[in-house]
């Protein structure tokens, strides 16, 4: 196995699709004990949702997020019985959490009811239809932070920066009204193309507010523990030691802009040589190309994305 220094990439919200997980479960015993460990620390068969369908069910943010999380769990897991382990790890919003699973800062079971709390909060955080969020490509993120300014003063409504996911993609968040205007206002000043994103909510902006309220009350039952690796704070792109530091991190970034780019940054400046994104889809993967194209980012999310890891990790 490579003597190289590993970091775990988390995904986040987005990276679900009906199926996923499934031939790892087929595969590894581990894989599959946690999707049961998941629907009993639930309570209901959210396995059943995410293996089986409807595609309806796994897009209610409350089932996508702890969805998301077991399929990642297991995939760590099962690296984890391959001998594969990380020194540090990050996470995309979500998953942030999945991160700090891995890293022993919160129990599997205590990090699913948290993150699906979590997801109805969020949900329920802002009207239907009332919120949105849209990518900007191709402009600087100084541009998109004072466009955004502007059309909150001049609109008295909320509009921001929610993910600085890479150099070339920005996506913005808040009230409709506003991210339309904006988005207008960012194609004039340069952007090459702002694509409206089919969400639920305007997540990672201030009228997430009382969904953060509500995490941090979940968080306030749960016992934190001192992580056994560093993990990067999406919020501030800083690696936590602590859990009185991760509480606090994940209780902001319900609101706060995930710092993607940073987070990233801090890995590879602490040492990081090879990146694994642990879970569905290849999103992190994909961003990781614009940040930085040199370097390698590999992926588990089922037995042939392992097989192709694990035999490049033992050709480093």
């Amino acid at each position: 196995m490579s003597t190289k220094t590993i970091a775990f990439l988390f995904p986040g919200q987005g990276s679900q699709t009906v199926g996923m997980g499934r031939a790892l479960a087929e595969s590894f015993p581990v894989a599959a004990a946690t999707f049961a460990e998941a629907d009993e620390a639930l309570g209901f068969p959210l396995s059943r949702i995410f293996l089986d369908g409807p595609e309806d069910d796994l897009r209610l943010t409350e089932n996508t997020q702890p969805a998301i999380l077991t399929v990642s769990v297991a995939a760590h897991r099962v690296l984890g019985e391959h001998g594969v382990r990380p020194v540090f790890a990050a996470g995309h919003s979500l998953g942030e959490w999945s991160a700090h699973v891995a890293a022993g800062t919160i129990g599997f079971a205590d990090a699913l009811r948290a993150v699906k709390a979590r997801g109805r909060a969020m949900q329920l955080a802002v009207p239907a239809g009332e919120g949105a969020m849209a990518a900007v490509l191709a402009l600087d993120t100084q541009t998109i932070t004072a466009v955004c300014a502007e059309v909150a003063a001049e609109t008295g409504l909320v509009v921001s920066a929610a993910n600085f996911n890479s150099p070339d993609q920005t996506v913005i968040s808040g009230a409709r009204e506003a991210v339309e205007k904006a988005s207008e206002a960012l194609r004039v000043r340069g952007a090459r193309r702002v694509v409206a994103l089919p969400v639920s909510a305007p997540f990672h902006c201030a009228l997430m507010a009382p969904a953060e309220r509500e995490v941090e009350q979940v968080l306030n039952t749960i016992a934190l523990h001192e992580p056994r690796i560093p993990v990067a704070a999406n919020v501030s792109g800083t690696l936590l030691m602590t859990a009185t530091d991760a509480r606090e991190a994940l209780i902001r970034q319900v609101t706060g802009t995930v710092q993607w780019v940073s987070c990233v940054a801090g890995l590879l400046e602490l040492g990081a040589e090879i990146l694994i994104e642990v879970g569905p889809g290849k999103v992190l993967s994909g961003l990781m190309r614009q940040i930085d194209r040199s370097q390698k980012c590999l992926n588990v999310e089922d037995p042939a994305s392992l097989e192709k890891t694990l035999a490049e990790l033992a050709a480093l």
